[in-house]
């Protein structure tokens, strides 16, 4: 049987760890909190870019790499696609779908960080869900700006921000409450396409309010790529390679 190495990062992978045997091994970047009762191994840390992976997986001996980082963690995907070429081995990959705008959506797609920042200039209030990335830019807050950042760990207050703990998923009360409580009138979110946070975008859309949108980065190919968990979870199961087959059937 191949030993599987899955790199983790979002709510699916930790549903497919769930499912793997004891010799596999789930790894995390170390950010959030870290599973204790998975019938698999759990590794915390990185591992030095492509080259160091590839050596991890030899001297492991994985026989599977299993990419299912976060869409916008393009650096980790780049150097998983690498190392398992280096190594020698498939590299399987979750890429889940983005979301589609609807009806009554006004969604507006920025490239990057300059953009964002330019197309969030008319607005007074905006929310960001964009993880830890706008900390870093909090002494370039606009004097006509009150910024509100949602991300996995708290922090003090600063002159007009606010720095909110919290992990989805969020439902949609809480999602209208908290616009309502800080008069959002612009949302910024990655297009992640998970079902834990997209509450948010129906809360946006209700208040009749844009959402800026961080485009996808492009990710490398790879040997199989799926568009979901439960699809990553059945081709396991039909190559004898998880913990509980019966646990996957349909």
């Amino acid at each position: 049987m191949k030993r599987i190495l899955l790199l983790g990062g979002i709510g699916e992978a930790l549903a497919i760890a769930r499912q793997l045997p004891s010799d596999a091994i789930y790894s995390l970047a170390g950010l959030g909190k870290v599973p204790s009762d998975l019938p698999c191994q759990v590794r915390v840390g990185g591992y030095g870019g492509a080259e160091g992976l590839a050596r991890f997986i030899e001297d492991e001996g994985i026989g599977l790499l299993i990419d299912a980082t976060h869409p916008y963690a393009a650096q980790i995907s780049a150097n998983a696609a690498r190392a398992a070429q280096l190594a020698g081995v498939p590299c399987w990959a979750l890429r889940r779908p983005g979301w589609q705008p609807g009806p009554g959506d006004d969604w507006r797609e920025v490239e990057n960080w300059q953009e964002l920042i330019a197309a969030l200039a008319p607005f007074r209030r905006p929310l960001f869900t964009l993880g830890r990335e706008p900390l870093q830019h909090l002494h370039e807050i606009p004097a006509h700006q009150h910024w509100t950042v949602r991300c996995l760990t708290a922090q003090p207050p600063v002159p007009r921000a606010e720095i909110l703990g919290a992990r989805g998923p969020f439902a949609l009360d809480d999602e209208r409450a908290l616009m309502a409580r800080i008069d959002c009138d612009v949302l910024v979110s990655k297009n992640s396409g998970s079902q834990a946070t997209e509450h948010k975008l129906q809360a946006a859309r209700e208040r009749g309010i844009p959402v800026l949108v961080l485009r996808r980065p492009e990710l490398p190919e790879v040997e199989c790529a799926f568009a979901s968990g439960s699809a990553l979870l059945e081709s396991l199961a039909a190559g004898g390679l998880l913990r509980y087959e019966e646990n996957c059937s349909g």
